[in-house]
């Protein structure tokens, strides 16, 4: 099969680890050649460019900034991307005839891309929904509902559900608000599809190994230590995380890594300075395989989402998280089931954003629980992970909705 994937995040090798690298590494490992394109971003100052890895083909096309822009130019960007993405098949591909097109939200304005390859080459379409906007943006007071701009990206949304032969939604709840939302769509269409990782062997580290990589990042031998590791923007919600860290200062059972970049860190990092909490650290971005070198050393993975959610969201961070085993602590807004899944899956716990006194109860029974107990926690982490989002399994349920599993010819 040749598969187009079309996707904001820049791919240009998938010798490195990630979601979408994961996935195309398994769609490559079957035998298909993969075709894909994402953006070079125009602060990189680099011309588009074509390269190939055995079976896999990279198109960057260079375009305006995408990620960690202002909303001014990111939302140029993003109306601009679809046209600059039609203009690359055409320019690059057009010999190819393409038997399956994936993509992922956002954006959500990839709608002529998908309908030319349709027309041209009788491909079936698949949406990996990521993202449900405009409406996040409408929760976050970043767009109203009243306003030409949300009617215009609904209508790009209606388009897009539409052009889709499936739809793979991150969770049960997703699923439920796209019917609620779009009474229109056939629900045979939309399946619960979630992010999934080709996780690696988990090893536990030594002791000695353990106390060198805490004490090279500054951190405490003897205190629990809650990792949030991610975006740093306004959907995280992260006041939370902030009025957490100052609630519980004084307790020396517990200390609070952050570690990421976004929209919010200047703030986050001018809270720091100001307040100096002994009980946490903030660390920008990191590689992934510094960041994976921290992960071995923490106790607790942390989710936060902002309260005014009125969309179910499930963040990708959640997965190393379980990749290394370290039960989680959601603070999430009511509409969002990532919670009540870990709960169900007995490998965390979770509390309603802004509920800082459950916060505290919460993070308190995590330090006072006996090893026993939070070994099973741990154990129960990674079965989670194993049992639900592995890419193999992302990769069968795609090829299952289109009855592909045994028809590598098309």
């Amino acid at each position: 099969m040749n598969i187009l994937f079309l996707t904001l995040l820049k791919i240009d090798t998938l010798e490195i680890r990630g979601i979408y690298h994961d996935l195309m590494r398994e769609f490559s490992s079957h035998g298909h050649k993969i075709y894909i394109i994402s953006p070079t971003e125009r602060k990189e100052n680099k011309p588009s460019s074509l390269s190939t890895e055995g079976n896999v083909h990279f198109l960057n096309i260079r375009t305006l900034n995408v990620q960690k822009t202002n909303i001014i130019e990111k939302g140029f960007a993003t109306l601009s991307i679809e046209h600059l993405f039609l203009r690359g098949v055409k320019k690059y591909f057009s010999d190819v005839k393409f038997d399956l097109v994936l993509y992922s939200t956002p954006p959500i304005t990839f709608t002529k891309v998908i309908d030319y390859v349709k027309n041209k080459d009788g491909a079936k379409s698949y949406l990996l929904l990521k993202d449900i906007f405009p409406q996040n943006a409408v929760d976050m007071k970043m767009m109203s509902k009243n306003g030409f701009i949300y009617k215009f990206f609904r209508k790009k949304e209606h388009q897009l559900y539409k052009i889709s032969d499936q739809i793979g939604c991150m969770s049960e709840a997703n699923r439920q608000y796209i019917y609620t939302h779009n009474p229109k769509i056939n629900r045979e269409k939309v399946s619960v599809n979630p992010n999934s990782i080709q996780p690696q062997p988990f090893e536990e580290i030594s002791a000695e190994n353990k106390a060198a990589i805490k004490k090279k990042n500054g951190l405490p031998i003897d205190k629990k230590i809650f990792i949030y590791g991610g975006n740093l923007g306004i959907p995280q919600g992260l006041d939370f995380l902030l009025e957490t860290i100052s609630a519980t200062e004084k307790d020396p059972k517990m200390f609070f890594l952050v570690v990421g970049s976004g929209t919010e860190f200047d703030r986050i990092q001018k809270w720091f300075n100001q307040n100096n909490p002994q009980n946490a650290k903030l660390i920008s971005g990191l590689p992934k395989q510094d960041y994976d070198d921290l992960m071995k050393v923490c106790d607790v993975g942390m989710i936060f989402l902002h309260k005014d959610f009125t969309i179910p969201n499930f963040p990708s961070r959640l997965l190393p998280y379980l990749e290394y085993k370290l039960p989680v602590l959601v603070a999430a807004d009511p509409n969002t089931d990532i919670g009540t899944e870990v709960e169900k899956h007995h490998c965390g716990y979770s509390v309603l954003t802004g509920n800082i006194e459950k916060m505290k109860f919460t993070l308190d029974s995590f330090c006072n629980m006996e090893d026993e107990k939070f070994e099973k926690l741990r154990n129960n982490a990674r079965n989670y992970l194993e049992e639900n989002f592995l890419v193999s399994q992302s990769y069968q349920l795609i090829m299952k909705q289109f009855d592909l599993q045994n028809n590598n010819s098309l």
